[in-house]
């Protein structure tokens, strides 16, 4: 019998162009290297106000500004102050954003409109509403002063204007790391007995702990740099960011840059260890 022969077509070329042709290699790289390049000069813009806060920081200028006495009580007030307010956001927020990433209340778009209100109001704005809601004419304030207690120029007053100026970072954040929990995990563990507390401790936040963790540190990072509401309703006792304010305008810019770089130092490692957390977490559920 004669031998069989089996005509092989070999595969067509992969083509990266739609139209037909291949994209030579040369040109591949020349739009990877722009690029690149584009990103590159995007994120060293953003970056360049804290470039130019160490280029323009000198030794002598934080030792004299950093030196003098009481110079740290505005950081020791802004810490306690922050650390207040993400105690109220956790416990007040939290249990918002679980329900809003649920869609568990009703007419969830009104009550997501009322989040995001807040955060697109300017701090400014928030600052001088507040004084017509907590101010020592309000009921509210006249409630306050019955417990001997005042919502301007004092420490709850600070927390209260950190409070307004971070919750919707918290909640929204929260919400989304909520969202990102699969339900039926939750499903399975109500099935085998566990009642709803036990599921949200032991199922829901763990899972949604990065995401939390991010929203928090956000959080932490815009209640140490609020000024707007803080300057209408907490002007004293000073935090950090007034501290700026202040001695911007009583000895110039080189005496505040300083405490600004103190500032950056105490708000943004949390975020960026948070975001360092939250970034491995996704890559090995992707793994």
């Amino acid at each position: 019998m004669g031998a069989s022969w089996t005509t092989v077509t070999p595969p067509a070329p992969v083509r990266d162009e739609p139209g037909g042709a291949a994209v030579p290699r040369g040109l591949r790289y020349a739009n990877r290297s722009l690029a690149v390049a584009g990103t590159g000069i995007i994120w060293v813009a953003l970056l360049g106000p804290v470039i130019a806060l160490l280029t323009h920081l000198s030794w002598s200028s934080i030792t004299s500004s950093l030196g003098a006495p009481g110079a740290f009580d505005p950081l020791i007030l802004s810490v306690e102050s922050g650390a207040v307010t993400l105690g109220v956001l956790v416990l007040l927020g939290t249990p918002l954003a679980w329900a809003l990433a649920r869609g568990t209340l009703p007419f969830p778009r009104v009550w997501e409109a009322g989040v995001l209100a807040t955060l697109l109001l300017p701090p400014l704005v928030i600052g001088l509403l507040l004084v017509f809601m907590v101010g020592p004419f309000t009921p509210i304030g006249h409630l306050l002063s019955g417990l001997h207690l005042s919502a301007t120029d004092t420490f709850l007053a600070l927390v209260i204007a950190q409070v307004y100026e971070s919750a919707p970072y918290y909640i929204l954040g929260a919400q989304a790391a909520f969202s990102g929990v699969d339900s039926r995990l939750e499903q399975q563990a109500a099935l085998l007995g566990d009642p709803p507390s036990r599921v949200f401790r032991r199922v829901t936040v763990p899972l949604a702990a990065p995401g939390l963790a991010m929203a928090l540190a956000i959080a932490w990072a815009r209640a140490m740099g609020a000024f707007g509401a803080v300057v209408i309703i907490a002007y004293h006792p000073t935090a950090l960011p007034l501290q700026i304010w202040t001695t911007l305008q009583e000895t110039g810019l080189p005496s505040a840059l300083p405490f600004a770089l103190v500032l950056l130092v105490v708000a943004l490692p949390l975020p960026l260890a948070a975001y360092a957390w939250s970034a491995r977490a996704r890559s090995q559920r992707r793994g």
